[in-house]
């Protein structure tokens, strides 16, 4: 049976969180969960290929003083905030069954029969092509990174959500079969309106990796940041909204700090691409 290493957080912000996830892709071997309920700084976090002007309503989100990230991996746009629970599953691609291809389809529907046992008990739980939802109802948003021996497939579950900050994203161009043109405040749901327990939930989320075969070892902050002082490819960033500035970062681990590292500029929101 493969080991997997899991890290419980809680309100850690979600740059430092997507930071370690990077690092823990890239510069590890081993395999990791990463359960984080909530994230103490609100965020807006595109897929890699995000564009600002295209997914978020830029003067609201200014005004707002909201961060804007765009992560490593691919997937779509999400408002993350204290009442986010992060799940995210770092495997070696022999962790995974043998009848599994490592491609996005099969992770992505493997992923749906992982997490049938956390959330089946309380709604028609299903995949509608990237989103996890009740019905035809989402609470749950999907992204994947893929690299030769190792994938990471991270999730963003909706415990609560504050329409006002749903409403700092524009209505994309590219929606979902499944939405049907509804808007966003129609389209997803909060699971605290389906889970009695916030806590039970975060608790069954292992037991769901143990039913998939894998074993628990329990580890600390410091065993996963270690892998933040090698030398890896960085694509996690910050994105300043009025210049078009994105940043890589680095964590100070022995104080959680987050300094800027390497600045590029793209296309500010409103010029030609």
């Amino acid at each position: 049976m493969h080991a997997v290493k899991l890290l419980r957080l809680s309100r850690v912000p979600i740059l430092r969180q997507l930071l370690l996830e990077e690092a823990l892709l890239r510069a590890d071997n081993g395999n990791w969960c990463i359960i984080n309920d909530g994230t103490s700084i609100p965020a807006i976090v595109m897929g890699i290929s995000g564009k600002p002007q295209e997914l978020i309503n830029v003067p609201a989100a200014q005004e707002n003083g909201i961060q804007v990230i765009k992560r490593f991996s691919g997937g779509g746009t999400v408002v993350t905030d204290e009442n986010t629970i992060f799940a995210t599953v770092i495997l070696q691609t022999s962790g995974l069954p043998p009848d599994v291809e490592c491609y996005p389809r099969p992770l992505m529907r493997w992923s749906e029969s992982l997490y049938a046992p956390v959330f089946s008990p309380y709604g028609r739980f299903n995949l509608q092509e990237n989103d996890y939802c009740f019905g035809d109802v989402k609470f749950g948003g999907n992204a994947q990174a893929i690299t030769k021996q190792r994938f990471l497939h991270h999730t963003s579950l909706l415990w609560d959500y504050q329409s006002e900050r749903m409403q700092l994203l524009k209505h994309p161009a590219k929606i979902p079969d499944y939405r049907a043109d509804r808007d966003h405040l129609k389209f997803v749901c909060k699971l605290k309106d389906y889970v009695p327990d916030r806590e039970h939930l975060l608790d069954k989320i292992p037991g769901a990796l143990v039913q998939a075969g894998l074993t628990i070892e329990e580890a600390e902050l410091t065993d996963a940041e270690k892998y933040l002082e090698k030398d890896y490819f960085k694509n996690t960033k910050l994105v300043e909204l009025m210049t078009g500035e994105q940043k890589t970062c680095d964590v100070h681990t022995a104080t959680g700090s987050i300094a800027p590292g390497i600045q590029r500029t793209v296309n500010p929101p409103g010029s030609q691409n």
